[in-house]
């Protein structure tokens, strides 16, 4: 392993695309610290240091987990990458929906780069309106509800359109640093920023673990820690081969096909995406009740007991059940078996033993269904298992504890690409890799 990071750094180009990597890395970090213009940093410590005392849970939690802590602190990147990560799910969906987006899809680069382009767009709208909400919930005092600080203390309008612009021009660097760190870096440019993110809280949960339960309970975490990362390692690189034959074929005087590859089938085909759509269904009831301010009712003590409580039996049924339910959604808009069955056939592919054309969709269709639901099960169980512990986190968060849930998805599914792609360019040159 060392041998592999002296090697990485030995090659030039390489050295360069680290060095540029981490450079990037350093400028999103210092953006998320550098605090919004008109936001009174004194207020926001005060009323981070009385959330902590109350034991206050966090409405903006999986946000805030994005940014890397930044949101709560209302700096230039308090937005983080999510305006970007809902866009392109929105832009996703979209393509299965709008025939246009479908055509442009099938374009190739060209109509990826068009794609991409609607993307942008759209996650600058998405951040003027995150931005023009969480403003305003700053402003009403519900960002910090037991906290009588004011954390913009100008009230005019003036104050309030500078910082929705500071906030978007942030997401929008975001974009740009991430584009930078694709092209230039190491690659996967968005992933990486979010890993990053998660990575920066890491430390002052474990602080905090260690500080408030002693020793025993944060060795206990973290051991508990490797064996489920070892487990999300494992299920992230278990995949179907489906074995693929293709014909031989005469072009002039030359023999083309007759090579044997196969059809690689992830058990988790979704990735994160079930976890991200299941927990922002979940935050709606949550951010109906805060809305609502004082009133009392059955339907607001049904929400509060049994939805918002993320410890109750009913939160973790419903969280699972709609992680699963996901799964199967979005695997079936992503994988379109019949699409890979002509492109199959039109390069003269087949499975042994099935024919081409629509038998082989169905078969691929039946072996995606079979994989899809251990996957969606992992998936829960990964989500889920931090709502077992909400006794240990100070802040009784979920997505804050630092080894499960969407965190540990992100940080083994990142590590594990950006991993690979170091491999890739070491064996290009000869360097034994990380992988052996």
């Amino acid at each position: 392993m060392l041998q592999a990071f002296a090697a990485a750094f030995r090659t030039p180009d390489l050295r360069r695309k680290l060095l540029f990597s981490l450079a990037i890395i350093a400028v999103y970090r210092l953006g998320a610290a550098v605090p919004g213009p008109g936001v009174s940093v004194e207020a926001i410590n005060s009323c981070l240091e009385q959330a902590q005392a109350s034991d206050q849970r966090d409405l903006y939690s999986l946000v805030n987990l994005f940014s890397g802590g930044a949101l709560l602190r209302l700096s230039v990147f308090a937005l983080g990458i999510m305006p970007y990560i809902t866009a392109s799910i929105i832009v996703q969906l979209l393509v299965v929906v709008i025939p246009r987006f479908e055509q442009l899809k099938k374009e190739g680069q060209s109509g990826q780069a068009k794609l991409t382009q609607y993307t942008r767009y759209l996650t600058i709208a998405l951040a003027v309106l995150q931005s023009t909400g969480i403003i305003a919930l700053a402003r009403s005092g519900q960002l910090f509800p037991n906290c009588s600080e004011q954390i913009i203390p100008s009230e005019s309008i003036w104050t309030t359109v500078v910082l929705v612009i500071a906030l978007t021009a942030g997401t929008a660097l975001i974009m740009w640093l991430g584009e930078l760190l694709t092209e230039k870096g190491i690659g996967n440019g968005m992933s990486v920023l979010i890993f990053t993110s998660i990575a920066a809280r890491i430390p002052a949960e474990g602080g905090s673990i260690l500080q408030t339960r002693g020793g025993i309970v944060f060795a206990v975490v973290c051991a508990f820690a490797v064996v489920i990362i070892g487990t999300v390692v494992y299920v992230e690189q278990a995949q179907r081969r489906i074995p693929v034959q293709y014909a031989k074929r005469m072009v002039g005087r030359r023999m083309y096909g007759g090579t044997s590859t196969y059809l690689p089938l992830k058990v988790n085909q979704a990735g994160v995406i079930p976890v991200i759509f299941a927990s922002s269904l979940l935050y709606l009831p949550q951010l109906v009740v805060q809305l609502q301010g004082t009133e009392t009712g059955g339907v607001r003590q049904f929400f509060e007991t049994y939805i918002i409580d993320q410890s109750s039996p009913v939160h973790i049924a419903v969280f699972f059940g709609l992680i699963v339910f996901f799964t199967y959604f979005y695997v079936s808009i992503t994988f379109n078996p019949e699409e890979r069955a002509d492109d199959m056939k039109r390069y003269g592919g087949f499975i042994p033993g099935i024919r081409p054309g629509r038998p082989t969709a169905e078969y691929l269709q039946y072996v995606l269904s079979r994989i899809t639901l251990p996957g969606s099960i992992y998936l829960g169980v990964v989500a889920v298992l931090p709502n077992f512990f909400l006794a240990i986190t100070q802040e009784g968060q979920n997505q804050n504890f630092p080894f499960g849930g969407v965190a540990v998805l992100i940080m083994v599914g990142v590590g594990l690409e950006t991993v690979k792609q170091i491999e890739t360019q070491l064996n290009q040159r000869n360097y034994e890799g990380f992988l052996k």
